[in-house]
């Protein structure tokens, strides 16, 4: 019956089964260990010929709860809950590649997956293409004879380019690879790249999934078979696992995804039309706009445009610092998707760990800047807009 609702009845009951005590809200479980009534039990457990909980690492009710509300959202079979957006990303590439594999990622992605792709995988014998994913010749070059996956963000974290993901999953049947998608800045809500053929989503649930800012976590998403996988051979032995507490705040802060994402999007669009027409700024980036070489695919891949808008200054490195720190209303800080207007400069922070010519390659300039777009009264972000732009 759950499959049949709409999404926005999907993130408050999806997942949910009822308590013994009749709680409206789900309990936290907020225990490290499970008892058994005596060691036969125990054993069958660990075997894998009962089910039960054994140790929150190896699986939690709480935790259990929400994999079920994402793998519903997003259209998976199963999903896995991480302690982090990284761990989700280190999860769902190590389940798939190993020493001698080769990996095919779009050259700009979160500053700290670059790093995870181009130098922690590294030491382990996994080598890293990074290409533009808009050139679907460029992908197909880049695949060689042991290449094992194919990565993306779309949008794109920080500049907002938007890929194709039905011909990224098309290429990635053709030559037998796993696709995986970062859905973080969409949420299900608004995409679902496995209903286009993708292979396995990930998330920074640290976002809008909470959309509280006082979570970090991950999710994975994917076939029953690789989540399982992912689980009894990754998250287990590595450890990077969600706390049941957390687990719990998420669960909360689902049941507002929808009304949170819809001011989200009305606002974020607001302001990328604002900016657009303003002398000052060289350029914005963002889907809703009609001259975006994204924006046609709003409507069939995408619902909407998002929460986040990105854009250049007419300006340098310095000049962008300035223009940050003259902002009152907006927050200094590198996350997104909470309910405050949150404003970073990547080429400082985020996507420091690119070198300066990396940037450049990936299209990150050092006056780009990149705004999550609050759930404040419009205007007054307008206004906060104007002061700053105003007195650079």
């Amino acid at each position: 019956m759950q499959q049949k609702w709409q999404q926005a009845t999907q993130v408050i009951h999806a997942g949910h089964q009822k308590d013994a005590t009749g709680a409206l809200v789900s309990p936290l479980y907020q225990s490290a260990t499970f008892t058994f009534d005596n060691v036969e039990q125990g054993s069958a457990c660990f075997a894998g010929e009962q089910q039960g909980y054994i140790y929150t690492r190896l699986g939690n009710p709480t935790t259990a709860e929400l994999e079920r509300k994402l793998a519903i959202l997003e259209g998976s079979a199963a999903a896995a809950a991480t302690a982090s957006g990284m761990a989700a990303v280190s999860a769902a590439l190590l389940t798939h590649l190993c020493y001698g594999d080769h990996l095919v990622a779009a050259k700009a992605v979160y500053g700290c997956t670059f790093a995870l792709m181009t130098t922690q995988l590294n030491k382990f014998g996994i080598e890293t293409t990074l290409v533009d994913f808009n050139d679907i010749d460029a992908i197909k070059r880049a695949i060689k004879p042991n290449t094992k996956v194919l990565f993306c963000e779309t949008p794109v974290n920080p500049h907002l380019d938007v890929y194709d993901l039905t011909a990224i999953a098309h290429i990635a049947k053709l030559h037998h690879l796993v696709s995986i998608v970062d859905n973080t800045f969409m949420t299900p809500l608004l995409q679902q790249p496995i209903s286009l053929g993708i292979d396995m989503v990930v998330h920074s649930a640290t976002k809008y999934l909470n959309g509280h800012g006082d979570v970090i976590a991950g999710m994975v998403c994917g076939s029953e078979e690789v989540i399982t996988k992912l689980k009894t051979e990754i998250l287990k032995d590595i450890g990077a696992v969600l706390s049941p507490h957390d687990a719990w705040l998420i669960l909360r802060g689902l049941k507002t995804l929808d009304v949170r994402l819809a001011r989200h999007c009305d606002n974020a669009q607001v302001i990328a039309e604002y900016l657009d027409k303003h002398p000052q700024i060289s350029r914005v980036y963002y889907p809703g706009l009609s001259h975006h070489s994204g924006h046609h695919l709003i409507g069939s891949q995408m619902r909407r445009a998002g929460g986040v808008v990105a854009f250049e200054l007419d300006s340098h490195f310095d000049g962008a610092v300035a223009f940050v720190n003259r902002l009152k209303l907006f927050t200094i800080a590198v996350s997104l998707g909470d309910a405050e207007s949150l404003i970073q400069h990547p080429a400082s922070m985020t996507h420091s760990p690119y070198s300066c010519e990396e940037r450049l390659a990936a299209g990150i300039s050092d006056s780009l800047l990149r705004i999550s777009v609050g759930l404040e009264a419009v205007e007054d972000i307008l206004d906060d807009l104007r002061q700053a732009l105003e007195g650079g």
